[in-house]
């Protein structure tokens, strides 16, 4: 475990222990439940991991749960407006990395909602580059920074897609102060736009996934289309939780050579940067706490089941429940922590 995350479970640890969650019965929920989601896509990981508790949250309660994929905006709207717990809310680490880069429509949860269980990592956060690159490695970027050329990197501002680049930017601090500089974003949308700017060369470091962009990674040298992963931003032990078999024609050996100690992107000089791309419920600040009760230990008795971890470990998450309250106070340590990185490169 990376000092960054250490100190995170600390903090999350001594909070959990002075909280404990009321149980209660399926009774106190509604027999209809929109679950909202902060994607738009139907497609992408947010939505399939949101399907998968969605169900088995159904099947436990015995009642209708549908998700709703609604985008970030609408989704805080309508969990702020629904205090009688026909409305909660799935999303991942933007909900709050956004507000620390300011950006508009996102609040702070944890004063306006309520932060619930976590249920899953995404472990596929990564950094690519054009197979015929001359810059192969996290190694040859900072390399080149030093050396005074300029890295276009493309991300999606303000969420996990900038949270790697940021770190970029620190750890080019902390080893060459001054070439941050020369680590610049390239801001833009969707994963295909991520994608068509380094087909086209408009980008020298694209921010994407393991399950987004693992095809583009067996295509040969001299297709255009071809990249390569240089760095996998997950924590090596959860990237070793996955199954062996990975992802598409990569399996987990080899993805375990994008992570930290195998690639280091510093955070302070001694510990490496990480993050685990997690997947968490949120509630209206006013929900009956007993409502939240009821989903939280409903889900504690789907995850010792031992069912659920299957099905999101074959569709390569990792599962990760942590209870409400200790969920919030770690994720609240996270936040602060991120907010070091965010801070550090904020004159630059």
């Amino acid at each position: 475990m990376t000092g960054l995350f250490k100190s995170i479970a600390a903090a999350a640890g001594f909070a959990a222990m002075v909280a404990s969650p009321v149980l209660a019965s399926a009774a106190d929920l509604p027999s209809n439940i929109r679950l909202v989601i902060g994607s738009k896509s139907t497609g992408g990981d947010t939505y399939q991991n949101s399907a998968i508790v969605a169900e088995a949250l159904a099947k436990k309660l015995d009642i209708n749960v549908k998700v709703d994929a609604v985008g970030a905006g609408e989704a805080f709207k309508a969990l702020q407006r629904d205090s009688r717990g026909t409305t909660i809310m799935i999303f991942h680490d933007q909900s709050y990395l956004a507000n620390l880069y300011g950006v508009r429509g996102y609040d702070d949860i944890f004063e306006n909602y309520v932060v619930g269980p976590t249920v899953a990592i995404n472990p596929g956060n990564a950094y690519l580059v054009a197979k015929n690159s001359p810059l192969q490695s996290m190694e040859d970027v900072f390399a080149a920074a030093a050396a005074g050329q300029r890295v276009r990197v493309a991300i999606q501002a303000g969420g996990v897609s900038e949270i790697g680049f940021s770190a970029m930017k620190n750890a080019a601090k902390v080893m060459n102060p001054g070439s941050e500089a020369n680590i610049v974003p390239v801001n833009t949308g969707s994963q295909a736009d991520k994608n068509q700017l380094m087909f086209d060369g408009q980008a020298d470091v694209i921010n994407g996934s393991v399950q987004a962009n693992e095809q583009f990674t067996q295509l040969a040298a001299d297709d255009q289309k071809a990249m390569r992963f240089v760095w996998l931003t997950a924590r090596e032990e959860t990237i070793a939780q996955a199954n062996p078999e990975g992802m598409g024609n990569t399996n987990r050996d080899e993805l375990l050579a994008f992570t930290t100690p195998n690639v280091s992107v510093t955070f302070d000089g001694s510990s490496d940067f990480t993050f685990d791309k997690e997947f968490f419920l949120l509630f209206n600040k006013d929900m009956d706490a007993e409502q939240i009760a009821t989903i939280d230990n409903a889900l504690k008795e789907i995850y010792a089941e031992g069912e659920i971890q299957k099905t999101q470990k074959a569709s390569f998450f990792i599962p990760n429940y942590k209870p409400q309250a200790e969920a919030s106070a770690y994720l609240k340590a996270k936040r602060d922590q991120y907010r070091q990185v965010i801070d550090a490169i904020a004159t630059n």
